[in-house]
């Protein structure tokens, strides 16, 4: 270069370009920007009542008190549709439901959005089918959570196939990063995960039917629990029947962990199995051939 003149780092341009080249990839990848609009839609109305309505059943059913519990769902691409915080979800009106962005940050709505909807955030992100998603504490459920138990499989067909194997999440602050992040290792193959000490989260394609799963999960956890004090040994489902319900599962498009047995081996905690789970032993000749 002649005398004078400012050296050219072609180098560090090339590197500058390259950085600047994915971050506009990255841009374009994120979801275009809240559209306000989706929150007074017919749609987003009766999103609104329905949230409220299964906000009142998880009440009534005992799966959450005080303020507990928390429902969101997503309504568009960047936008979703989410319960307050500090409100009773038996007192809930349409009026209550905030409207956030996948950061969690809110765009419309007169009460302050629930304080967990990051946990909600992480499982839209991280599977996109997944349209709703409810977190509550039922008692028989939580039980597990908080002896860090997952419940046994292959005892109730209807369990297999609307939840099936049931993951659990270590225990982080609720309302951190770390909390919402804890699930990321199960969603994609659980539509139900139980929270350490804490309670259980579940997603699908409606609100209704994220709760009916909370339902299944609790009367589940319940059952096994009364079979438990029996004194008898719980029968299990067939490898073949199990096989049929699999089928089932999947024509119906429900996860389930089972279908890519390379991921049944990278759990990040063991499978401690609580009430109904067979122990060594107690294997009786009436039941070897429903193992």
């Amino acid at each position: 270069m002649k005398s004078g003149t400012k050296s050219i780092d072609l180098g560090g341009r090339r590197r500058i370009a390259m950085r600047d080249a994915r971050d506009a990839a990255a841009a374009a990848a994120r979801p275009s920007a809240v559209n306000r609009r989706l929150f007074s839609t017919p749609e987003a109305e009766a999103i609104k009542k329905e949230i409220c309505s299964v906000g009142r059943k998880l009440w009534m059913r005992q799966y959450v008190d005080g303020n507990g519990g928390n429902i969101s769902y997503r309504i568009g691409a960047n936008e979703v549709l989410c319960a307050p915080t500090l409100v009773s979800k038996y007192d809930m009106t349409p009026e209550d439901i905030g409207l956030t962005d996948l950061e969690g940050v809110q765009i419309a709505g007169a009460k302050p959005r629930t304080s967990e909807l990051l946990l909600h955030l992480e499982i839209y992100k991280a599977v996109p089918e997944a349209k709703a998603v409810v977190h509550c504490h039922p008692p028989h459920a939580t039980a597990y959570a908080i002896t860090r138990r997952v419940p046994p499989n292959l005892i109730l067909p209807e369990f297999e196939v609307f939840v099936g194997k049931v993951a659990i999440s270590p225990y982080e602050t609720p309302g951190t990063e770390a909390f919402a992040e804890s699930v990321l290792p199960y969603v994609k193959t659980h539509n139900t995960v139980l929270l350490a000490n804490h309670g259980i989260v579940c997603w699908a394609d409606t609100v209704t039917h994220a709760e009916w799963y909370a339902e299944v999960m609790e009367t589940y956890c319940w059952t096994l629990m009364i079979a438990s004090q029996m004194g008898a040994p719980i029968a299990q489902i067939s490898k073949k029947h199990e096989d049929d319900l699999l089928a089932i599962k999947k024509k119906l498009g429900l996860p389930d962990v089972r279908f890519d047995a390379s991921r049944m081996k990278k759990r990040r905690l063991p499978e401690k199995q609580g009430p109904g789970a067979k122990g060594p032993g107690k294997r009786t000749k009436r039941n070897t051939d429903q193992r």
